[in-house]
């Protein structure tokens, strides 16, 4: 089985902790929703740094990302039909997902 890894992008922070423990149930029923397809859940990102071309560093995100999650499945379809029921979407983010290449060094 290929591993996807989920990228989610933006988003809009809970207004309140109410909200936030809302929507985190919410998170849980999906992530118990796709059972053993759930490799690593819920990385949240924060305090992200870019260090450009130049060697620069500037803080903040270029992409915003806010987050990953790695899943299993059986092809990209199914890594797609069980990202569509996250419900990170609900609260404005995107999330992109891609195959995972294992590199052998």
């Amino acid at each position: 089985m290929a591993q996807f890894f989920i990228t989610y992008l933006g988003g809009n922070p809970p207004n309140t902790p109410e909200e936030g423990q809302k929507h985190f149930e919410k998170y849980k029923e999906w992530l118990s929703s796709a059972g053993d397809a759930i490799i690593s859940p819920a990385n949240p990102l924060k305090n992200t740094y870019t260090v450009n071309t130049d060697g620069s560093v500037t803080e903040g995100s270029k992409i915003f990302m806010s987050g990953y999650t790695i899943i299993e499945a059986d092809s990209i379809e199914a890594a797609i039909e069980i990202t569509k029921t996250c419900p990170f979407l609900e609260i404005g983010g995107t999330l992109e997902v891609s195959e995972m290449v294992q590199m052998n060094m």
